[in-house]
């Protein structure tokens, strides 16, 4: 039987899609390239980079840049396939593994979160078919493939690789997405198709500028040893600080498969971030992104990246900290975690 594992599951690689003039990030392309090539670096310290690239073009100039800052190009391969975005997460492959070791890909509808940029420009049509390019370009070959008409973002689900799945009734029950079914039959369907035993809904989250619906990843993430790792919003004068202390309280709420409540660990509240034309950024510690040995977490140059260090350190004792610079990132109202995707061991061709 095939499970979502947990993100802390054993990794070939991780894999990113690469900014470049054609897409929204083009008046702030060079301070992308730093978030870039941070991330890079640190990835390919520790297992294999994937990064889908639009041509050929592109990829030299990609090579140039990853040998200009002593990038080892060995830990690095490349899918050629044009990109509308950059948030790998939520068009990426959704990988199932058994206790074998075998592998199951997994090729959900992305619509471009609910199909809610539609008649500004943007599209997601090149996105949504990214999946079968990485696959017949990089995937193990041994490793099972299912196309799903069903539309579901990568963002949008927490798996704790025991068979417990975290979501929003917000994002997965919002008519833009899947209006023919009800929540049971998205019960049902998720738990049979992931490999799952249960799905804790929540009511509650939602930060300023976050065009998901709530993607739990911006709010609540798994931690080991039955522990959940939240946002929480200590100022009372903030708009945010009524629902996420409704949401704080439904966390305490649940309960583990054994009945038992989970662990808590509350993420520092960092001050409104704004972008030129006043609109509010979401800036969320809880977006970070688990890859072999270490954590990469999200700083917005706030005084209180320091503290959101030092808690996730809590989570993820046997992990290294590492702090990477996300400020330019959330201007298009995501951050570190829905740039990238992880892929499990055994995902890579040999």
């Amino acid at each position: 039987m095939y499970l979502l594992p947990a993100e802390w599951y054993e990794q070939d690689g991780v894999m990113l899609s690469w900014p470049h003039q054609d897409t929204d990030w083009s008046v702030i392309l060079d301070e992308i390239h730093s978030i870039y090539l941070n991330l890079c670096r640190e990835i390919t310290k520790r297992q294999k980079l994937l990064l889908v690239v639009r041509d050929q073009d592109l990829k030299s100039t990609v090579i140039n840049l990853l040998v200009s800052h002593n990038i080892d190009l060995g830990q690095v391969q490349f899918v050629i396939a044009l990109n509308n975005d950059i948030w790998v997460r939520d068009y990426g492959p959704i990988t199932l593994v058994n206790q074998q070791g075998k592998l199951k890909i997994l090729d959900f509808v992305f619509n471009g979160w609910g199909k809610k940029y539609e008649g500004t420009g943007y599209q997601s049509f090149l996105d949504d078919k990214i999946n079968g390019q990485v696959i017949s370009q990089s995937a193990n070959p041994e490793a099972k493939t299912e196309s799903i008409s069903f539309v579901l973002e990568g963002g949008a689900i927490e798996s704790d690789g025991q068979g417990t799945l975290l979501t929003t009734k917000a994002c997965l029950l919002n008519p833009n997405r899947n209006p023919q079914w009800e929540q049971q039959q998205i019960e049902d369907f998720l738990l049979e198709k992931l490999g799952l035993t249960t799905i804790l809904w929540l009511q509650h989250g939602h930060l300023e500028g976050d065009d998901t619906d709530s993607h739990i990843d911006t709010l609540v993430r798994f931690a080991p040893h039955n522990t959940l790792v939240y946002v929480a919003c200590d100022d009372r004068t903030d708009s945010h600080y009524p629902d996420l202390n409704s949401l704080e309280t439904e966390l305490k709420a649940l309960k583990t498969s054994e009945g038992k409540a989970y662990r808590l660990i509350a993420l520092p509240w960092p001050k409104p971030k704004y972008n030129h034309e006043g609109d509010r950024l979401p800036a969320s510690y809880a977006n970070y992104l688990i890859i072999n040995g270490a954590v990469l977490v999200p700083t917005y140059r706030d005084q209180a990246d320091e503290k959101a260090l030092m808690q996730i350190e809590k989570a993820y004792p046997d992990h290294e900290i590492i702090g990477i610079d996300c400020l330019p990132l959330i201007h298009q109202f995501g951050s570190l975690h829905c740039m990238s995707m992880q892929l499990p061991k055994g995902f890579l061709k040999p």
